[in-house]
């Protein structure tokens, strides 16, 4: 079974050797899927899966997971700006909780705020047009994230 981390150094501390890294973006509507290279370096905006039930998103993302031998899953946790957790927060920890039944990959939280804010600038700065802004900005975001937490596995790893 997964395990869930809410300290970065603990799902650091689970993650196996040379294994990419998979961040999502987790909406309503649609789910934002980013992956890393193997060195844990760089994050690479995926794909953005519909929302349609738990079941059928579970699946359609453990198939992205398989197929690109995904080692951990850092899930954007999407804080009120103040600091305190919501119902969002509690939607996306039930989420990891349903998911870590179906996976035996660590599950680690990063801290999304503004990660939204920060896709958008930089689909703008990119002159993306607004109907592809829409079309990206789920998981330009959970590349935002996913980049976020590598940084701070940079970090932990110099030590």
């Amino acid at each position: 079974m997964s395990s869930l981390h809410d300290d970065i150094a603990g799902f650091a501390a689970a993650l196996p050797p040379m294994r990419a890294l998979a961040g999502l973006d987790l909406g309503d509507k649609t789910i934002g899927v980013a992956v890393s290279d193997r060195m844990l370096s760089i994050a690479s905006p995926l794909q953005t899966i519909r929302r349609k039930k738990f079941g059928l998103d579970a699946a359609a993302l453990l198939e992205i997971l398989d197929a690109r031998e995904i080692g951990g899953i850092i899930l954007g946790l999407p804080r009120n700006m103040d600091g305190t957790e919501g119902p969002r927060c509690q939607s996306t920890r039930a989420f990891a909780r349903n998911l870590s039944r179906l996976t035996d990959r660590p599950i680690g939280f990063w801290d999304e705020r503004l990660s939204t804010v920060a896709a958008e600038r930089a689909l703008l700065e990119a002159d993306t047009s607004r109907r592809r802004r829409a079309e990206v900005i789920d998981h330009v975001a959970a590349g935002v994230i996913l980049q976020g937490a590598l940084d701070r596995l940079t970090v932990l790893r110099r030590g």
